[in-house]
C-alpha cells in the first residue's frame, strides 16, 4: 500500500464457500454447489474487528473496486473513492468487495461448470434472488471471521442488495449506505431490461445459452445490450456535453454507419463489454432487479426495527435511470419503520454514472458519514 491514495497491485482471492455435500439452497429452493467466490481486500482490519466495509457492486461490475492488478491499465472501478486518505480510507477501514453470485469474474454463474454434466450450466444455472447474494457475502464474511459490518455500501444493484442484506440481517450491519438505487423497478426499467435480454437471446450465436459448447459468443447481442443499457446511465446534459452533433472525424459523406462521435462511443462501449463479461451473466443478474421489490413482503420491517441500522441514501438529481423518487421511496418506508436515515439529493451533470465518479459534493458527504460512522463504531 502507498502514501499517495493509491492502494499499488492488488490480489483477487479465491474461495469456496459451499460444496456438493454442503451447497447453498438458494430463495427458490434449488441447491447449489460448489460456490466460489472472488473477492479483493484492502486495508487492515483492525484487532477489535470493528472498521470492516462490504462493497456490493453494480451489474456488470466485480470484485476488482480498487488498485490495479499486475499488466492492468486501469485500476479497479471505485479507484476514485477507496485507497489511502481518499474518502473510504484504507489507512483507517478494512474494505472487502467480492463478485457477486450469477457473476462471470471468479464467483459461480451460468458460464461456470454444472458438476452433474461436465459442462457449462447455461441456463440450468437455477433462477437466482437478491437475498441469494447476500447469503453468499454473509459466508464470505463467516469464512474472514468478521461477525459485524461497520459499513455496507453499493450503488445501484448493489444498492439494492445493502437494502436487501439490511433488512434481512440487520444485525451484521452497524450502517448501510444505499446510492442511486430503488427497491422496486418501474415499468420502463424493467422494459430497458426486456430489450438488453431480448437482444442476447435472439443472436443466432445464443445457441439456447449453450453457445460455451460452440466456441462462439453471441456477440452482437451483447454489444447492443451494453450499447442500450449505456445511455441509460447517462443525463441528456452529460451526452451533449460530451458529444452534442459532433461528426465521426472519418465520416466523409452521410450513410448508416458511424457518422456522429456520441455513435463511437457507443459502439466502443458495446466492444470493449463482450471482452470483459459474460452474456448468461446479463441476463440471470438483470432478471434479478426486475423481481425485487423487497417491501411488498409481510413484516418486511420486522428485523429492522427490533434491530435499527443507520442508513444513507443517496440519489442524484441528473439520474433519470433511478430517479431521486426511487431514493425516496426508500426513505419513506425507512422512516416508517422508525430507521434513522440521512438523505441526500447531490447535483451531478454524468445521471446514473454519477455514482462512479469523483463528484465532489459526493464524496464530502460520504467522507462525512464515513468519519461519523468509523468515530461512533458499531454500537
Amino acid at each position: 500500500m502507498t502514501d499517495n491514495g493509491s492502494l499499488g497491485l492488488v490480489e483477487t482471492h479465491h474461495v469456496r464457500l459451499f460444496t456438493d455435500d454442503d451447497p447453498l439452497i438458494l430463495s427458490g429452493g434449488s441447491a447449489l454447489g460448489p460456490v466460489d467466490v472472488a473477492y479483493e481486500t484492502y486495508g487492515t482490519l483492525a484487532p477489535g474487528r470493528d472498521n470492516a466495509v462490504f462493497i456490493c457492486h453494480a451489474l456488470t461490475g466485480d470484485a476488482h473496486a480498487a488498485g490495479f492488478h499486475p499488466g492492468a491499465r486501469r485500476p479497479g472501478w471505485w479507484d476514485n473513492l477507496i485507497g489511502p486518505g481518499k474518502p473510504l480510507d484504507t489507512n483507517r477501514f478494512f474494505v472487502i468487495c467480492a463478485n457477486l453470485l450469477g457473476g462471470c469474474q471468479g464467483t459461480t454463474g451460468p458460464a461456470s461448470t454444472d458438476p452433474a454434466t461436465g459442462r457449462a450450466y447455461g441456463l440450468d444455472f437455477p433462477l437466482l434472488d437478491m437475498a441469494d447474494f447476500v447469503a453468499v457475502h454473509r459466508a464470505l464474511l463467516a469464512h474472514l471471521g468478521i461477525e459485524r459490518l461497520l459499513i455496507a455500501l453499493g450503488g445501484s444493484l448493489g444498492g439494492m442488495q445493502v437494502l436487501e442484506w439490511s433488512l434481512l440481517h440487520p444485525e451484521q450491519i452497524a450502517n448501510a449506505a444505499v446510492i442511486a438505487a430503488s427497491s422496486r423497478l418501474n415499468a420502463q426499467n424493467i422494459a430497458f431490461s426486456a430489450v438488453a435480454r431480448r437482444a442476447i437471446m435472439d443472436d443466432p450465436d445464443f445457441n439456447d445459452g449453450r453457445y460455451a459448447e460452440t466456441g462462439l459468443v453471441p456477440r452482437l447481442g451483447l454489444r447492443t445490450a451494453r450499447m442500450m443499457a449505456h445511455i441509460t446511465y447517462l443525463s441528456e446534459d452529460a451526452f451533449s456535453e460530451k458529444f452534442g452533433r459532433t461528426p465521426h472525424p472519418e465520416r466523409d459523406k452521410p450513410g448508416f454507419g458511424i457518422d456522429f462521435a456520441v455513435e463511437s462511443y457507443l459502439d466502443h462501449q458495446g466492444r470493449v463489454f463482450i471482452d470483459r463479461f459474460d452474456a448468461l451473466s446479463y441476463l440471470y443478474l438483470s432478471r434479478v432487479m426486475d423481481y425485487f421489490d423487497p417491501f411488498s413482503r409481510p413484516n418486511s420491517t420486522d428485523a429492522i426495527e427490533a434491530d435499527p441500522v443507520k442508513f444513507l441514501v443517496l440519489s442524484f438529481d441528473t439520474d433519470w435511470r433511478f430517479s431521486t423518487h426511487h431514493s425516496r421511496r426508500i426513505v419513506r418506508h425507512l422512516e416508517h419503520a422508525r430507521q434513522p436515515v440521512t438523505f441526500r439529493e447531490i447535483p451531478a451533470s454524468s445521471g446514473h454514472d454519477s455514482f462512479l465518479l469523483p463528484v465532489a459534493r459526493y464524496h464530502q458527504t460520504l467522507r462525512a458519514w464515513f468519519d461519523r460512522t468509523l468515530s461512533e463504531g458499531l454500537r
